[in-house]
């Protein structure tokens, strides 16, 4: 059976359902499955547990599906660039699990290993650690963090084959490989498809088995959340 579909809504249809936990790839605006959470925001799906580094901005990302106030919970690390998650969070319409960056990759990472949790110093004596059981080793106090999975995985790659096959490129190589792996289902967005076979064994990152559909992104928006410039001299 092919895992290739025409676009983002046939490849989420019959994996959705309300209340279900997703984890959506990408760091800031680069490496996000743009197609993919536009088809999940006109889903209508609700009461989402997103997993995400952030929450993209106002209106593009996963930003898209805070404006619907279909995500209910956030599992992320940074929220500074949406203005609508910081207004729902203060007032209380949606509920906010913070990590710290590198806890949060290895949390997902854990959970695709079939991990159930690890111990880390980070966020030891925060507001990070509490509730949470503590150990010593070798005289240092670590906290216990527990894998992340999810019901549906979306992804974004530059490059993939027709079995799933995923090559990421520079920046958007952050979140997604894990996400890919930790998730029941994997769904893979990339900018070009190729063949089964064409693709360098050697440069996959994330082998097929791991991705159960697989779509080709249409009108790609290549953002820059903050874009700095300085006159030129002369000019």
């Amino acid at each position: 059976m092919s895992k290739v579909y025409e676009n983002a809504t046939s490849a989420l249809e019959g994996i959705l359902s309300n209340n279900m936990t997703i984890m959506a790839g990408g760091f800031g605006l680069c490496g996000i499955p743009e197609n993919l959470i536009i088809a999940l925001r006109d889903s209508g799906t609700t009461g989402i547990t997103a997993i995400s580094n952030n929450a993209g901005v106002d209106d593009f990302g996963l930003g898209l599906l805070l404006q619907t106030k279909q995500i209910k919970k956030m599992i992320s690390s940074y929220v500074g660039e949406n203005k609508e998650f910081e207004r729902q969070y203060l007032a209380e319409e949606l509920e906010l699990e913070f990590n710290p960056q590198g806890t949060l990759a290895e949390r997902i990472r854990a959970g695709g290993a079939g991990i159930p949790g690890f111990y880390t110093k980070t966020g030891v004596g925060t507001l990070v650690a509490e509730g949470k059981e503590h150990k010593d080793f070798d005289g240092e106090t670590y906290i216990m963090e527990t894998g992340l999975k999810a019901d549906v995985s979306l992804v974004k790659a530059w490059k993939g084959d027709k079995e799933g096959n995923l090559i990421f490129r520079k920046t958007a190589r952050n979140f997604n490989p894990m996400m890919a792996t930790a998730g029941k289902i994997t769904v893979a967005e990339v900018e070009e498809l190729v063949e089964t076979g064409e693709l360098d064994p050697d440069q996959i990152h994330t082998p097929g088995i791991f991705v159960q559909r697989i779509i080709v992104s249409k009108d790609l928006e290549k953002r820059i959340e903050q874009r700095t410039t300085q006159p030129r001299e002369g000019a």
